[in-house]
């Protein structure tokens, strides 16, 4: 199959090939899946209703919420999907639409990070003038540039790699599309063509991870030196879910695209790929709601009214 003109479908990644275990994988994604939407509606449902919570940082969380939703429900469906029906086909077409709306997603999570970042730093390190320049224009502003960015990055990757000639065959060894495996189909002449782009995209990104990085080593100089004990907790307790989701995120992501050839090998790489594209989704509202009184109470409040309609 020397041309990608000629590929009318890619192979994905079979978790199993049992029938027992493929019916194991459906049923464990499905209870994933569901409780990642699950979890992401109810923080968008909870932030939306309760005026309270209208403030910069729950703004940002809400996108952050919509955007979980969005990536998981790009890559875990069709894998359930491909279990439940003991097939490893997804239609070229199919396979750009979900490099596409992965890249999107998660490219717009990374950056909305990096402005929550920014938010809380404003907060702990510039209390007085957070309510200048995190005024809800500027909010709108920043999110929607998280957004964009993301937008534009998704279409540069997708359309680069989507005009490279496919030489190795269709069979892509992750259970979804995944830009460096489709990499490895590519012909060995194209691949710097790609590998251009592609670092250019790390530069930014590199530079994002600086920001929260320092933004980080700021506010803890700042929290360190507040003399009360409450004062502190009240500041980690703002800071330390952002610090947790940014953590897991980056830390997956980068293992997974910047990990040595040495290292590679189709176990790794699957836990990987589920670990920063599955896993994050499912346990930021968690990790958001746990330490978060606020939350809680909207999330009660949401409930009851919930079950008083329904009585």
């Amino acid at each position: 199959m020397s041309n990608s003109s000629f590929l009318t479908e890619f192979l994905l990644l079979a978790f199993a090939d049992k029938r027992e275990l493929q019916l194991l994988h459906f049923s464990l994604f499905l209870g994933i899946y569901l409780a990642a939407v699950l979890g992401n509606i109810l923080i968008i449902s909870a932030i939306a209703s309760d005026h309270r919570l209208h403030t910069p940082m729950y703004f940002f969380l809400l996108n952050l919420s919509i955007l979980d939703f969005g990536s998981i429900s790009t890559t875990v469906p069709k894998s359930m999907a491909n279990s439940l029906w003991n097939t490893r086909a997804i239609s070229y077409s199919g396979c750009a639409a979900q490099v596409f709306l992965f890249l999107f997603f998660i490219s717009s999570e990374y950056y909305l990070l990096t402005v929550m970042a920014y938010d809380r730093y404003i907060a702990i390190c510039r209390p007085l003038h957070y309510g200048t320049l995190m005024g809800s224009r500027a909010c709108v502003q920043m999110a929607g540039a998280a957004w964009a960015s993301g937008f534009l990055n998704a279409v540069l990757h997708t359309a680069n790699t989507f005009s490279i000639p496919f030489c190795q065959g269709n069979a892509v060894e992750q259970f979804f599309c995944e830009i460096p495996q489709l990499l490895r189909l590519c012909c060995s002449d194209s691949y710097f063509r790609k590998a251009g782009v592609t670092a250019v995209s790390f530069c930014v990104a590199c530079e994002c991870f600086a920001f929260i990085v320092l933004s980080y080593v700021q506010i803890f100089r700042v929290v360190l030196r507040i003399p009360s004990e409450q004062g502190r907790h009240k500041a980690f307790s703002m800071c330390l879910p952002h610090l947790a989701v940014v953590s897991l995120f980056a830390s997956t992501a980068m293992f997974a695209y910047l990990k040595p050839p040495s290292m590679s090998s189709p176990a790794l790489e699957l836990v990987v790929a589920v670990l920063y594209s599955v896993v994050p989704p499912t346990l930021n509202p968690l990790i958001y709601s746990m330490r978060n009184k606020e939350i809680k109470e909207a999330l009660r409040k949401l409930i009851q009214h919930v079950v008083f309609y329904q009585s």
